[in-house]
């Protein structure tokens, strides 16, 4: 069977999360989206723990857990992302990692230990005192079948890959505990090509997750992982990511790695987005203020890898790419938010008679999505067939898509470096 999860989000303790963010809304969304199975996220938490281990009922034949005294059919794997900072051949780095963990009582464990690196009560993503191996050597000596794995792993800052922050290979950074990291989350700025032209990472299970904030469709399981199981289980699925099982993982979701926002280079404050060339002409310094730009992830993977851009390798796991079907119709509506009552109505017509928005996103034909709205059909096809465009993302400003690039412009909300003399900027002018 066809299993959905998403395996990295945050609960309502976590800084800059929706206050609604509960579980029970998680497992609502979840359902409306079609997530079989959604991270707890925060466990690491105190009180989203305890609120865990009040509503949800562990299930002995699968692993997982599902809502008491609810239906829904969601399951939940027990999650968390810690944030490591510590000192490395002269560099701060700081390094966030998601935490897979079998059981509440493994997590209570789990959390005896790190509470002595930090205070666990601050925030869902807690700020840890130790350094990326010690970190994975204390969950591993806590349960073998704990999964350790960096979280957003090109983000230029917090990511292991990043520019600002991070390390040039997994290596580096988990050091004699490399033998435990095998996943990496590929993050919304990259996408498994992106990835697959470093030699190193080809033995790692590339996961993509929504690290959403927020229970809304356009954020929970925005990327996601799809397995074939005979029967879902945390063993099951564990062993499929340790094994890179191809088999038993099909493909991921993505986003577009343009959507995302930290993809090109660029300075928000001064509007100026760059691709990887057009940063390198102005040296990596805005062209504007004279400040050090935000180095994006295409330029990041660009500086590292080993391979040319069109590498696979025939043992890769596929991905599709795809836009929330609420971003879909916002885009053909021309309203200016998701959130728009018009939005809601037409993205509710569809979940009624399709079931989820994986459904009507992956395998509903054109014909049968007509039924519903005619225009967003059409563009629900153009976004599976891959004709769309996105304005990339850069310096925390998330990416435009153009669904109708013959029939609308794509805004212009960014300085193009065309527009400046780079002989007049080389010479101080």
């Amino acid at each position: 069977m066809r299993v959905i999860a998403d395996l990295h989000i945050h609960g309502r303790f976590s800084r800059a999360t929706s206050k609604s963010m509960t579980i029970s809304e998680i497992a609502r969304y979840s359902r409306i989206k079609g997530l079989d199975i959604v991270a707890t996220g925060d466990f690491s938490h105190p009180k989203w723990l305890e609120e865990m281990e009040n509503l949800l009922v562990f299930e002995p034949d699968t692993g997982l857990y599902t809502i008491k005294d609810q239906k829904n059919p969601t399951r939940f794997v027990i999650t968390t992302e810690v944030s490591t900072i510590f000192t490395y051949a002269g560099q701060v780095r700081k390094i966030h990692h998601v935490i897979i963990t079998p059981s509440i009582e493994i997590a209570l464990q789990i959390n005896e230990r790190l509470n002595k690196f930090g205070n666990l009560s601050s925030d869902g993503r807690p700020q840890l005192d130790l350094n990326a191996p010690a970190l994975v050597e204390e969950i591993m000596e806590v349960s073998p079948h704990n999964l350790l794995f960096p979280a957003h792993a090109w983000t230029p800052w917090f990511g292991i890959l990043g520019a600002s922050s991070g390390f040039n290979s997994i290596e580096e950074c988990y050091q004699d505990m490399t033998k435990h990291i095998h996943a990496l989350e590929t993050g919304l700025s990259s996408d498994p090509p992106m990835n697959w032209r470093l030699s190193k990472l080809d033995k790692l299970t590339l996961l993509s997750n929504s690290d959403c904030h927020s229970y809304w469709p356009w954020r929970l399981g925005r990327e996601a992982n799809v397995f074939e199981l005979t029967k879902p289980s945390y063993t099951e699925i564990i062993d499929t990511i340790r094994s890179k099982d191809k088999s038993r993982f099909k493909f991921t979701i993505e986003t577009d790695p343009a959507y995302g926002k930290y993809h090109w280079t660029g300075h928000r404050k001064c509007n100026v987005s760059l691709s990887p060339r057009e940063a390198l002409k102005f040296r990596n310094i805005c062209p504007v203020c004279r400040k050090k730009l935000t180095k994006g992830v295409e330029q990041r993977v660009e500086e590292i890898a080993d391979r040319p851009t069109d590498f696979k390798a025939e043992n890769n796991i596929g991905f599709i790419r795809l836009i929330s079907l609420t971003e879909i119709i916002q885009t053909v509506l021309g309203v200016s938010s998701p959130a728009s009552p018009k939005v809601s109505i037409i993205y509710s017509q569809f979940i009624a008679k399709f079931g989820n928005e994986y459904s009507v996103l992956i395998d509903v034909a054109k014909e049968d999505l007509s039924t519903v709205r005619p225009d967003v059909a059409d563009a629900i096809i153009r976004v599976r067939e891959g004709r769309v465009h996105v304005t990339p993302g850069y310096d925390g400003v998330y990416g435009q898509p153009v669904l109708f690039e013959e029939k609308q412009q794509a805004k212009n909300t960014v300085k193009r470096v065309q527009q400046l003399n780079i002989f007049d900027f080389q010479n101080g002018r």
